[in-house]
């Protein structure tokens, strides 16, 4: 039944932001076949970023998983536009990487990218269960505390 995910996200009170112009070079989706490849996408909300620093230093886990939860609503947002606006096309989340940007005792990426997985899931429902990475970096881009790509199976 088309706009089911709609209805969902409107039922979870989030709403996608229109557009997110790429910070560099890139495109910020490619299709191949039926996977949907979404670039890094970091927390910002109407172009500004929203979680800077490092997870084990001045940014908490709670503000990482918020983090994280951002950039997967950014990812959704590009997965609309590649889809036409037909969030329904997409069959299953298949794979997000989460870089988190921490210090070099910090231990607990995968419960900051749970932000990103738990959203997923509560979007989908079982096609939102997916492989993952959950990375410590060094640093990020603008030392946002989280980026999150993803890779979608579509029809």
């Amino acid at each position: 039944m088309a706009g089911t995910i709609d209805a969902r996200l409107r039922e979870l009170g989030i709403v996608l932001p229109a557009d997110i112009p790429p910070a560099a070079n890139y495109v910020p989706w490619v299709r191949s076949g039926n996977l949907l490849f979404i670039a890094g996408q970091v927390p910002t909300r109407d172009g500004k970023d929203q979680y800077s620093g490092k997870l084990g230093g001045d940014v908490s886990i709670e503000q990482g998983q918020a983090a994280a939860r951002l950039c997967a609503i950014n990812i959704l947002s590009h997965v609309r536009n590649a889809l036409n606006g037909d969030l329904d096309r997409v069959l299953r989340c298949v794979r997000l990487t989460g870089y988190v940007n921490s210090t070099a005792d910090f231990g607990q990426q995968p419960q900051v990218v749970n932000g990103a997985s738990d959203l997923m899931v509560a979007v989908f429902g079982d096609a939102g269960r997916h492989a993952r990475a959950a990375v410590g970096n060094a640093a990020l881009p603008r030392n946002v505390a989280v980026e999150v790509d993803a890779i979608f199976e579509v029809c």
